[in-house]
Protein backbone atom coordinates (compact mmCIF):
# COMPACT_ATOMS: atom_id res chain seq x y z
CA UNK A 1 0.00 0.00 0.00
CA UNK A 2 1.14 3.57 -0.93
CA UNK A 3 1.99 5.66 2.02
CA UNK A 4 -0.24 8.58 2.27
CA UNK A 5 1.62 11.62 0.66
CA UNK A 6 2.07 13.71 3.74
CA UNK A 7 2.72 10.42 6.14
CA UNK A 8 6.57 11.60 6.55
CA UNK A 9 5.57 15.47 7.42
CA UNK A 10 5.81 15.48 11.21
CA UNK A 11 6.31 18.15 13.31
CA UNK A 12 9.97 17.51 13.99
CA UNK A 13 10.74 17.43 10.24
CA UNK A 14 8.81 20.87 9.34
CA UNK A 15 10.84 22.42 12.10
CA UNK A 16 13.84 21.22 10.87
CA UNK A 17 12.62 21.93 7.46
CA UNK A 18 12.70 26.18 8.98
CA UNK A 19 15.82 25.39 10.51
CA UNK A 20 17.39 24.76 7.25
CA UNK A 21 16.75 28.10 5.18
CA UNK A 22 17.87 29.88 8.51
CA UNK A 23 14.64 30.72 10.08
CA UNK A 24 14.49 30.48 13.94
CA UNK A 25 11.61 28.99 15.23
CA UNK A 26 10.49 29.34 18.47
CA UNK A 27 8.90 25.94 19.02
CA UNK A 28 4.84 27.43 18.20
CA UNK A 29 3.15 25.76 15.53
CA UNK A 30 -0.61 25.69 14.33
CA UNK A 31 -1.96 24.36 11.36
CA UNK A 32 -4.18 26.26 9.75
CA UNK A 33 -7.30 25.00 7.53
CA UNK A 34 -5.76 23.55 4.02
CA UNK A 35 -6.74 20.26 2.39
CA UNK A 36 -4.94 20.09 -0.84
CA UNK A 37 -1.20 21.48 1.22
CA UNK A 38 -0.07 21.71 4.55
CA UNK A 39 0.25 24.98 5.75
CA UNK A 40 1.38 26.14 9.11
CA UNK A 41 2.10 29.27 11.34
CA UNK A 42 5.16 29.07 13.12
CA UNK A 43 6.39 30.91 15.75
CA UNK A 44 9.95 32.95 15.01
CA UNK A 45 12.12 33.99 17.80
CA UNK A 46 11.74 37.93 18.19
CA UNK A 47 9.92 38.66 15.01
CA UNK A 48 6.26 38.50 13.76
CA UNK A 49 4.88 34.83 12.82
CA UNK A 50 4.93 33.95 9.32
CA UNK A 51 3.26 31.28 7.42
CA UNK A 52 4.76 27.45 5.91
CA UNK A 53 3.04 26.12 3.18
CA UNK A 54 4.40 22.45 2.13
CA UNK A 55 3.46 21.47 -1.30
CA UNK A 56 1.72 18.10 -2.04
CA UNK A 57 4.20 15.34 -3.42
CA UNK A 58 3.64 15.21 -7.24
CA UNK A 59 1.10 17.21 -7.78
CA UNK A 60 2.79 20.33 -9.34
CA UNK A 61 6.96 20.50 -10.49
CA UNK A 62 9.25 22.45 -9.54
CA UNK A 63 9.29 24.65 -12.38
CA UNK A 64 5.64 25.06 -12.36
CA UNK A 65 5.57 26.45 -8.63
CA UNK A 66 8.25 28.35 -9.38
CA UNK A 67 5.74 29.70 -12.20
CA UNK A 68 3.31 30.55 -9.97
CA UNK A 69 5.60 32.13 -7.73
CA UNK A 70 7.29 34.29 -10.11
CA UNK A 71 3.74 35.97 -10.88
CA UNK A 72 3.05 36.87 -7.16
CA UNK A 73 6.12 38.27 -7.03
CA UNK A 74 5.45 40.31 -10.08
CA UNK A 75 1.79 41.34 -8.59
CA UNK A 76 3.66 42.41 -6.00
CA UNK A 77 6.24 44.75 -7.93
CA UNK A 78 2.82 46.53 -9.34
CA UNK A 79 1.56 47.06 -5.55
CA UNK A 80 -1.13 45.03 -6.00
CA UNK A 81 -1.87 43.44 -2.29
CA UNK A 82 -1.53 40.03 -2.48
CA UNK A 83 0.62 37.18 -0.33
CA UNK A 84 3.82 36.45 -2.35
CA UNK A 85 6.53 34.22 -0.98
CA UNK A 86 9.53 34.99 0.77
CA UNK A 87 12.79 35.50 -1.13
CA UNK A 88 15.46 33.11 0.99
CA UNK A 89 18.51 32.97 -0.09
CA UNK A 90 18.33 33.96 -3.73
CA UNK A 91 14.87 31.65 -4.08
CA UNK A 92 11.76 31.72 -3.35
CA UNK A 93 11.26 27.66 -2.82
CA UNK A 94 13.31 25.13 -0.47
CA UNK A 95 13.22 21.76 -0.46
CA UNK A 96 13.83 19.68 2.42
CA UNK A 97 13.60 15.52 3.12
CA UNK A 98 11.70 14.91 -0.58
CA UNK A 99 9.35 18.38 0.28
CA UNK A 100 8.81 21.67 -1.56
CA UNK A 101 8.15 24.51 0.77
CA UNK A 102 7.50 28.04 0.43
CA UNK A 103 7.59 30.78 3.14
CA UNK A 104 5.01 33.38 3.74
CA UNK A 105 4.52 36.67 5.59
CA UNK A 106 1.19 36.20 7.96
CA UNK A 107 -1.24 38.90 6.58
CA UNK A 108 -4.83 38.87 8.83
CA UNK A 109 -8.02 39.77 6.85
CA UNK A 110 -11.94 38.41 6.83
CA UNK A 111 -13.89 36.98 4.30
CA UNK A 112 -15.40 40.57 2.26
CA UNK A 113 -18.90 41.01 2.81
CA UNK A 114 -19.98 41.83 -1.04
CA UNK A 115 -22.85 43.36 -0.28
CA UNK A 116 -21.36 45.89 1.18
CA UNK A 117 -21.63 49.36 -1.45
CA UNK A 118 -18.35 49.71 -3.34
CA UNK A 119 -16.41 46.43 -2.04
CA UNK A 120 -17.20 44.71 -5.65
CA UNK A 121 -15.83 47.57 -7.80
CA UNK A 122 -12.97 47.64 -5.51
CA UNK A 123 -12.30 44.05 -5.87
CA UNK A 124 -12.75 44.63 -9.60
CA UNK A 125 -10.17 46.99 -9.86
CA UNK A 126 -7.50 44.95 -8.34
CA UNK A 127 -8.39 42.19 -11.03
CA UNK A 128 -8.62 44.44 -13.59
CA UNK A 129 -4.86 45.43 -12.30
CA UNK A 130 -3.76 41.46 -11.77
CA UNK A 131 -4.99 40.81 -16.07
CA UNK A 132 -3.40 43.46 -17.41
CA UNK A 133 0.23 42.07 -15.79
CA UNK A 134 -1.16 38.27 -16.24
CA UNK A 135 -1.69 38.84 -20.05
CA UNK A 136 1.92 39.87 -20.61
CA UNK A 137 2.82 36.82 -20.99
CA UNK A 138 1.65 32.72 -20.98
CA UNK A 139 2.78 30.24 -18.43
CA UNK A 140 5.33 27.65 -20.06
CA UNK A 141 4.56 24.97 -17.90
CA UNK A 142 1.55 25.43 -16.05
CA UNK A 143 -1.66 23.79 -17.66
CA UNK A 144 -4.80 25.96 -18.96
CA UNK A 145 -8.21 25.40 -17.98
CA UNK A 146 -10.14 24.14 -20.57
CA UNK A 147 -12.78 21.03 -21.51
CA UNK A 148 -10.33 18.33 -21.58
CA UNK A 149 -8.32 18.61 -18.48
CA UNK A 150 -11.09 19.90 -15.96
CA UNK A 151 -13.69 17.66 -17.97
CA UNK A 152 -13.32 14.79 -20.03
CA UNK A 153 -10.56 13.82 -18.28
CA UNK A 154 -12.10 14.33 -14.85
CA UNK A 155 -14.81 12.20 -15.85
CA UNK A 156 -12.87 9.57 -17.72
CA UNK A 157 -10.46 9.33 -14.34
CA UNK A 158 -13.92 8.65 -11.99
CA UNK A 159 -14.94 6.42 -14.20
CA UNK A 160 -12.03 4.20 -14.73
CA UNK A 161 -11.09 4.23 -11.01
CA UNK A 162 -14.77 2.89 -10.31
CA UNK A 163 -15.92 5.69 -8.21
CA UNK A 164 -19.39 5.80 -9.85
CA UNK A 165 -21.81 3.08 -8.06
CA UNK A 166 -22.00 0.65 -11.32
CA UNK A 167 -26.06 1.17 -11.32
CA UNK A 168 -25.62 5.13 -11.99
CA UNK A 169 -22.26 4.67 -14.66
CA UNK A 170 -24.97 5.03 -17.58
CA UNK A 171 -26.79 7.70 -16.42
CA UNK A 172 -23.40 9.43 -15.11
CA UNK A 173 -21.85 8.54 -18.80
CA UNK A 174 -24.76 10.23 -20.45
CA UNK A 175 -24.81 13.30 -18.13
CA UNK A 176 -21.17 14.36 -18.45
CA UNK A 177 -21.37 13.47 -22.38
CA UNK A 178 -24.17 16.22 -22.80
CA UNK A 179 -22.52 18.49 -20.31
CA UNK A 180 -19.28 18.71 -21.91
CA UNK A 181 -21.33 18.96 -25.43
CA UNK A 182 -22.96 21.85 -24.17
CA UNK A 183 -19.85 22.90 -22.44
CA UNK A 184 -18.11 22.94 -25.84
CA UNK A 185 -20.99 25.19 -27.46
CA UNK A 186 -20.38 27.95 -25.08
CA UNK A 187 -17.02 28.20 -26.27
CA UNK A 188 -18.06 27.79 -29.73
CA UNK A 189 -20.50 31.05 -29.06
CA UNK A 190 -18.30 32.74 -26.99
CA UNK A 191 -15.45 32.60 -29.98
CA UNK A 192 -12.01 33.13 -29.84
CA UNK A 193 -11.11 34.40 -26.10
CA UNK A 194 -7.65 35.50 -25.19
CA UNK A 195 -6.24 33.53 -22.22
CA UNK A 196 -4.11 34.95 -19.78
CA UNK A 197 -2.50 33.63 -16.47
CA UNK A 198 -5.23 33.98 -13.74
CA UNK A 199 -6.13 33.81 -10.21
CA UNK A 200 -7.35 30.74 -10.53
CA UNK A 201 -9.36 30.37 -7.73
CA UNK A 202 -10.96 33.55 -7.11
CA UNK A 203 -13.54 32.65 -4.74
CA UNK A 204 -14.42 34.51 -1.01
CA UNK A 205 -11.88 32.25 0.76
CA UNK A 206 -9.13 33.36 -1.02
CA UNK A 207 -9.64 37.12 -0.59
CA UNK A 208 -9.57 38.73 2.70
CA UNK A 209 -10.24 42.29 3.73
CA UNK A 210 -9.03 44.90 6.09
CA UNK A 211 -9.75 48.43 6.49
CA UNK A 212 -7.41 48.94 3.60
CA UNK A 213 -9.24 46.77 1.41
CA UNK A 214 -8.70 43.26 -0.37
CA UNK A 215 -5.83 41.20 -0.59
CA UNK A 216 -5.38 38.31 -2.49
CA UNK A 217 -4.13 34.86 -1.08
CA UNK A 218 -3.28 31.53 -2.42
CA UNK A 219 -2.15 31.21 -6.02
CA UNK A 220 -1.83 27.25 -5.53
CA UNK A 221 -4.25 27.03 -8.66
CA UNK A 222 -3.19 29.61 -10.94
CA UNK A 223 -3.88 28.94 -14.37
CA UNK A 224 -4.00 30.17 -17.65
CA UNK A 225 -7.59 30.95 -19.12
CA UNK A 226 -10.20 33.08 -19.91
CA UNK A 227 -10.67 36.64 -17.88
CA UNK A 228 -14.20 35.35 -16.51
CA UNK A 229 -12.82 32.61 -14.68
CA UNK A 230 -11.64 34.84 -11.91
CA UNK A 231 -14.88 37.05 -11.84
CA UNK A 232 -17.90 34.30 -12.09
CA UNK A 233 -17.00 32.70 -8.56
CA UNK A 234 -17.22 36.20 -6.95
CA UNK A 235 -21.22 36.35 -8.40
CA UNK A 236 -23.94 34.37 -6.57
CA UNK A 237 -28.19 34.55 -6.20
CA UNK A 238 -30.38 34.39 -9.11
CA UNK A 239 -29.56 35.72 -13.17
CA UNK A 240 -30.95 39.26 -11.89
CA UNK A 241 -28.79 39.80 -8.85
CA UNK A 242 -26.10 38.17 -10.55
CA UNK A 243 -26.33 40.80 -13.22
CA UNK A 244 -26.13 43.90 -11.23
CA UNK A 245 -23.31 42.52 -9.33
CA UNK A 246 -21.26 41.85 -12.54
CA UNK A 247 -21.91 45.07 -13.23
CA UNK A 248 -20.43 46.60 -10.05
CA UNK A 249 -17.45 44.31 -10.52
CA UNK A 250 -17.32 45.68 -14.09
CA UNK A 251 -17.17 49.42 -13.21
CA UNK A 252 -13.76 48.81 -11.38
CA UNK A 253 -12.51 46.28 -13.55
CA UNK A 254 -12.71 48.29 -16.53
CA UNK A 255 -10.61 51.21 -14.42
CA UNK A 256 -7.67 48.67 -15.60
CA UNK A 257 -8.72 46.29 -18.04
CA UNK A 258 -10.92 46.05 -21.17
CA UNK A 259 -13.76 43.20 -21.05
CA UNK A 260 -15.07 40.93 -23.70
CA UNK A 261 -18.42 40.37 -23.26
CA UNK A 262 -18.97 37.31 -25.56
CA UNK A 263 -17.40 35.63 -22.33
CA UNK A 264 -20.17 35.88 -20.63
CA UNK A 265 -20.91 32.71 -22.35
CA UNK A 266 -18.64 30.75 -20.44
CA UNK A 267 -20.06 31.88 -16.81
CA UNK A 268 -21.92 28.32 -17.04
CA UNK A 269 -19.48 26.57 -19.25
CA UNK A 270 -16.48 27.16 -16.84
CA UNK A 271 -18.71 26.68 -13.79
CA UNK A 272 -19.72 22.72 -15.05
CA UNK A 273 -15.81 22.66 -15.90
CA UNK A 274 -15.65 23.41 -12.16
CA UNK A 275 -17.96 20.67 -11.13
CA UNK A 276 -16.78 18.29 -13.06
CA UNK A 277 -12.81 18.63 -12.01
CA UNK A 278 -13.65 18.95 -8.03
CA UNK A 279 -15.41 15.39 -8.06
CA UNK A 280 -12.19 13.97 -9.47
CA UNK A 281 -10.13 16.21 -7.22
CA UNK A 282 -12.04 14.79 -4.16
CA UNK A 283 -11.42 10.95 -5.46
CA UNK A 284 -7.76 11.90 -6.31
CA UNK A 285 -7.09 12.58 -3.04
CA UNK A 286 -9.29 9.59 -1.00
CA UNK A 287 -6.02 7.80 -0.35
CA UNK A 288 -4.87 11.11 2.04
CA UNK A 289 -6.43 10.57 5.49
CA UNK A 290 -7.20 14.14 5.78
CA UNK A 291 -10.28 13.88 2.82
CA UNK A 292 -12.04 10.94 3.79
CA UNK A 293 -12.45 12.50 7.83
CA UNK A 294 -13.09 15.46 6.28
CA UNK A 295 -15.66 14.86 3.19
CA UNK A 296 -17.71 12.38 4.65
CA UNK A 297 -20.08 12.75 2.37
CA UNK A 298 -18.43 12.27 -0.13
CA UNK A 299 -18.29 8.93 -2.75
CA UNK A 300 -21.86 8.12 -0.94
CA UNK A 301 -24.86 6.64 -3.38
CA UNK A 302 -26.47 10.29 -2.91
CA UNK A 303 -23.16 12.16 -3.44
CA UNK A 304 -23.55 10.60 -7.37
CA UNK A 305 -26.96 11.36 -7.47
CA UNK A 306 -27.18 14.48 -6.84
CA UNK A 307 -23.92 15.33 -9.08
CA UNK A 308 -25.96 13.31 -11.92
CA UNK A 309 -28.82 16.57 -10.93
CA UNK A 310 -26.47 19.03 -11.13
CA UNK A 311 -25.12 18.45 -14.17
CA UNK A 312 -28.54 18.30 -15.54
CA UNK A 313 -29.38 21.47 -14.21
CA UNK A 314 -26.11 23.00 -15.67
CA UNK A 315 -26.92 21.50 -19.18
CA UNK A 316 -30.09 23.59 -18.91
CA UNK A 317 -28.45 26.58 -17.86
CA UNK A 318 -25.76 26.38 -20.52
CA UNK A 319 -28.59 26.74 -23.42
CA UNK A 320 -30.05 30.02 -21.38
CA UNK A 321 -28.90 33.96 -22.05
CA UNK A 322 -25.56 34.87 -20.83
CA UNK A 323 -25.83 37.62 -17.94
CA UNK A 324 -25.94 40.85 -19.70
CA UNK A 325 -23.70 43.73 -19.20
CA UNK A 326 -24.56 46.84 -17.64
CA UNK A 327 -22.68 49.58 -16.89
CA UNK A 328 -19.15 49.19 -16.82
CA UNK A 329 -17.03 51.89 -18.86
CA UNK A 330 -18.20 50.84 -22.19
Amino acid sequence: MIAPPFSTLTPDLILDAIDSVNIMGDGRLLALNSYENRVYQLGVEDQAPVIVKFYRPERWSKAQILEEHHFSLELAEEEIPVVEPLMIEGSTLQEYQGFYFAVFPRRGGRIPELDQEGRLEWIGRFLGRIHTIGARKQYVHRPGIDVNCFGADSAQWLLDHQFIPPDLIPAYRSVVDQALEGVQHCYERAGQVPVLRLHGDCHLSNLLWTDDGPHFVDFDDSRTGPAIQDLWMLLSGSHAEMSLQFAELLEGYECFCDFNPAELHLIEALRTLRLIHYSAWLARRWEDPAFPMTFTWFNTQQYWQERILELREQIALMQELPLSVVGGNR
